[in-house]
């Protein structure tokens, strides 16, 4: 049991072990705990931008530094880049407006709306990337096969051998496990890092709810 519920179970105690403590007091404990949480939010949205640049500029820096300069002059790619790194900003923007609304918070009606609201952009951001990925993966892919050597001399020996269907339909299968395994993976690392800390602010939702009744 957490230091808020002791404080709450012992608040409707009539023999008093610690401090009689006012509504304004766990009021401002929930305050403190949902602000410190969306802090984390903004914090861990803008390492994880940074943490892909990092493997962004580490593929450049290998072998595939070639490919990537060629797809990136691909007018789609630069579209879809300039419209994901429009959106991030945006979302960037919005979590740290939520934090800082939540940090001046004097009501607890209004930290209730404020903190549903968090929730939502959380889950908007999540499910913008997963999109963004599948879309980059489903234009790009093409591209990147046309634009590989060893693709582009199976493709001409499928061709020669009249298993062109074949050999697009296991393109196309490989893709779709791979976007499955990448897909899976992301909603893994965003239940394991969102989901906890959603799942804390929605106990506080919770909490300022017992409070208001």
């Amino acid at each position: 049991m957490d230091e808020l519920e002791l404080l709450k179970k012992d608040w409707k105690k009539e023999d008093k072990v610690y401090p009689k403590l006012s509504y304004n007091d766990i009021y401002n404990m929930i305050l403190h705990k949902s602000s410190s949480i969306v802090k984390w939010i903004f914090i861990i949205s803008i390492l994880e931008f940074v943490f892909w640049l990092f493997i962004s500029f580490g593929l450049k820096a290998s072998g595939f530094n070639l490919e990537l300069e060629e797809m990136e002059s691909n007018v789609g790619f630069i579209i879809i880049s300039v419209f994901s790194y429009t959106v991030l900003a945006y979302f960037f923007y919005r979590f740290y407006i939520n934090y800082k609304t939540i940090n001046t918070t004097d009501n607890a009606k209004v930290l209730m709306e404020n903190i549903l609201k968090t929730r939502r952009t959380v889950k908007q951001y999540v499910f913008f990337n997963l999109v963004v990925l599948i879309i980059g993966v489903t234009y790009m892919m093409p591209y990147a096969i046309k634009s590989d050597e060893n693709s582009r001399l199976l493709l001409e020996t499928a061709q020669a051998n009249g298993e062109v269907l074949k050999y697009y339909a296991g393109i196309a299968i490989v893709t779709l496990i791979g976007l499955v395994i990448a897909i899976s993976v992301l909603l893994l690392f965003y239940w394991l890092i969102y989901g906890i800390l959603l799942k804390r602010l929605n106990k506080n939702y919770h909490e300022l709810k017992k409070l208001e009744v």
